[in-house]
This record gives structure tokens, C-alpha cells and sequence, in this order.
């Protein structure tokens, strides 16, 4: 994850340096600004979060030079079943943006039915691994 961290922190450099030139050469034109500075901001994301997994990882086999194809063997991740709630919150999304148009009393069902769709899936296999 060291060379991902490298190149999304050499993206975040250039977004924020063409952010400040772009801001000071516009006179303050706050679409284009803000544009750049939220592009900066994601990639500085991505970058901090390759460099908290190398260091928390360490290095993988695409890392180094001398490892050999079956280095990566393995199970790659958890891949989880089927689940209701990508639904059910895509849902509460249509009713939410709905209620925008036709009213309060449609937007509050919207948002109850999303916020019940976001937990389900925050918290489906929140204690996965608890029984190994």
C-alpha cells in the first residue's frame, strides 16, 4: 500500500497547490476553488488510508520485487450474502428526495425508512468473528 499512498498523496499535492493558484489567480472564484479543494481533500483521504494500512499491515507480496505469485495465495476477504438493506436504503433515498418535492411529512418517512436501511447495514455483521 506504500506506492498507492505515494501516488494518491503526489495527486493531493497537485490538487492543492492547483487549488491555491487557482484561488489566487481567479480572485476568489469559490465554484472553482471549492472543486479543487474537495479534490484535494479525497485524495489526501485515499492517501492517508493506504499509509494507515501499510503501517498497520505491513508489506504485501505485490510489495516486493522477489515474492512469487503464490506469496498472494490465500482467502482474499470476506465477501458478505445476499442483504436487504442496499434496498431498503436506496429506497428510503427515492422517498426522501421525493419528500423534498411533495412535502415535510414525505421527506421525515423517507429519512426514517434510509436511517433504518443505513444502521442495517452498519451493523449487519457487527459481530462476525465473535464466535471463532
Amino acid at each position: 500500500m506504500k506506492v498507492e499512498a505515494v501516488l494518491f498523496g503526489g495527486v493531493a499535492v497537485f490538487f492543492g497547490g492547483s487549488a491555491a493558484l487557482y484561488g489566487w489567480w481567479s480572485g476568489g472564484d469559490p465554484a472553482g476553488t471549492a472543486a479543487l479543494v474537495i479534490a484535494f481533500l479525497m485524495a489526501a483521504l485515499v492517501s492517508f488510508f493506504c499509509a494507515v494500512q501499510y503501517r498497520r499491515r505491513g508489506r504485501r507480496p505485490q510489495d516486493r520485487p522477489e515474492a512469487e505469485v503464490a506469496d498472494a495465495a490465500g482467502p482474499v476477504e470476506f465477501f458478505p450474502a445476499a442483504s436487504p438493506w442496499p434496498l431498503v436504503t436506496a429506497l428510503g433515498f427515492a422517498i426522501t428526495c421525493t419528500g423534498v418535492v411533495y412535502g415535510l411529512w414525505l421527506f421525515l418517512i423517507g429519512f426514517g425508512v434510509l436511517a433504518r436501511g443505513v444502521v442495517g447495514m452498519v451493523f449487519q455483521y457487527a459481530n462476525r468473528g465473535a464466535d471463532q
